[in-house]
């Protein structure tokens, strides 16, 4: 009696089946996701963009922007404040950059700083109408986004939301104070005379709150 070996081929197991089917998976998973990867260069223009909106960044490359636009445009103090009080509404539309709140008006101011009241100074200016009020921010806050709309240049269609709208005025602001207020010890400026050009937002003719984009001690 013969006796025939018979040989058993192993098959897969239902276990062993999955595994193999998962392992393909995260194989093509892994092919995708590499496909679909874009190698971006730190500092690229493609890697700022991905990194969202930065105040800081915004800040320092507009603030020098809206400082030039300002000195080129600002209106001595006297004759702004006789063409404001002659006629609000003329006056804004010729020297000023309308804003939903009323118009932001560039001027340039020679005089000297006078009491200082949490972050203002009072500043007296010779020749000015009777009943104008000139106040300066000083710092170390500064308030408003006067420098922000002061050019008409920066609108809100450029940002992604309010907040961000906001963060770029108060990053132009911080800026300002980098470039103008730095050095300047706000508690020892009443008394000293200064040149001083700026914005503010006529909403009340004989109270100008001025946001100062340059200040010249003499």
């Amino acid at each position: 009696m013969n006796t025939q070996t018979q040989y058993t081929i192993a098959r897969p197991t239902g276990s062993k089946l999955k595994i193999a089917a998962g392992v393909a998976a995260v194989v093509i998973v892994i092919g995708a996701i590499a496909a679909d990867t874009k190698v971006v260069a730190i500092g690229s223009q493609h890697d700022v963009r991905e990194q969202g909106f930065q105040p800081d960044s915004f800040g320092a490359q507009e603030f020098p922007k809206v400082q030039a636009d300002v000195e080129k445009r600002a209106v001595d103090a006297v004759t702004l404040a006789t063409a404001v009080l002659a006629d609000k509404k003329a006056a804004g539309e010729k020297y000023g950059v309308a804003t939903s709140t009323g118009p932001v008006l560039p001027v340039s101011l020679n005089g000297a700083f006078g009491d200082r009241k949490a972050n203002l100074n009072e500043f007296k200016v010779e020749g000015l109408p009777d009943g104008v009020v000139i106040r300066v921010q000083t710092g170390p806050a500064i308030n408003g986004t006067e420098l922000r709309d002061a050019t008409g240049n920066i609108q809100f269609g450029q940002f992604t939301n309010q907040i961000e709208y906001q963060d770029a005025g108060s990053a132009i602001n911080n800026e300002m104070k980098k470039a103008t207020l730095r050095g300047l010890d706000p508690e020892k400026l009443t008394g000293k005379t200064a040149t001083i050009v700026g914005v503010f937002k006529l909403i009340n003719p004989k109270n100008w709150l001025i946001t100062p984009v340059k200040v010249e001690l003499k």
